[in-house]
């Protein structure tokens, strides 16, 4: 079983079955998507289709799922690898489904704790179990607002997400470019949930950024945002904007411009 209750923010958190929740995050998704039209755009996804996505998300599943049985101990020079996409996308919701009991049976057959490369923080097989789940939540909330749905997101699961975001956003220089500019004279951001007691802290520094392990406190922070777990996971994946009544906020409006400018995922 992978869990998690903890990040390399040091937070404890209500322990998530990383793995158990792709396949019910999978289960989600296909239902969503089974008996739609395919061709339906995604608001969130510029220029994307229901179709795109499923692809993805799938193709993301397939690759994930490769890395963890190739035991990978360098950044894999190639993203290829045999997806099995049906000729027709009526054939997608299934295949989709296909893929969670690939990843399914490669999560059995892996040890979480292995070491291997990974791109973010965590340097084991864990990672990517933790990883497929945000990818696949994610994409499953992108094509519930394409089919005008509110995403439900298990509170404890989007804690969980949240950690994940900030604790990786330092190390995604290499595919989204404009977290280089995330820098600041020691400028903080806070991060507060309305619906529990999690708070995060961001510092942003002249030369680089990353979550500070001091817990906020009212005053800490020279800007704070407040929400629900569940919405300020859309919100730090740029799927709500930071200025919905969704939230409050409080501080420098500057510094959350820059923010939200530059930490697309």
């Amino acid at each position: 079983m992978t869990t998690s209750d903890h990040s390399g923010s040091g937070r404890v958190h209500t322990p998530v079955d990383h793995r158990t929740a792709v396949a019910a995050e999978t289960a989600r998704f296909v239902a969503t998507v089974k008996n739609t039209d395919l061709a339906t755009p995604v608001p969130t996804c510029p220029g994307w289709t229901l179709a795109d996505l499923v692809k993805h998300t799938g193709s993301v599943q397939r690759w994930f799922s490769a890395v963890l049985r190739a035991r990978v101990q360098e950044r894999p020079r190639t993203r290829e690898v045999d997806l099995r996409l049906p000729d027709q996308e009526s054939g997608y919701a299934e295949w989709l489904d296909e893929s969670a009991t690939v990843a399914a049976d490669t999560f059995a057959a892996t040890d979480p704790n292995l070491p291997m490369w990974a791109w973010g923080a965590d340097q084991h097989a864990r990672f990517w179990a933790r990883r497929m789940l945000f990818e696949t939540l994610l994409h499953r909330a992108d094509a519930e607002i394409a089919l005008g749905l509110r995403p439900a997101i298990d509170r404890s699961v989007a804690v969980d997400g949240i950690d994940e975001f900030l604790s990786n956003l330092p190390l995604a220089t290499s595919f989204a470019p404009t977290v280089a500019n995330l820098r600041g004279a020691d400028k903080t951001i806070a991060f507060r949930t309305t619906d529990g007691d999690d708070a995060w802290l961001v510092r942003l520094r002249p030369d680089d950024f990353g979550l500070d392990m001091t817990r906020p406190t009212a005053d800490t922070a020279d800007a704070t945002v407040r929400g629900t777990a569940a919405d300020l996971l859309l919100l730090v994946y740029g799927r709500l904007p930071h200025a919905s009544e969704t939230f409050t906020h409080e501080g420098d409006e500057h510094l959350l411009a820059h923010w939200f400018a530059n930490s697309a995922f």
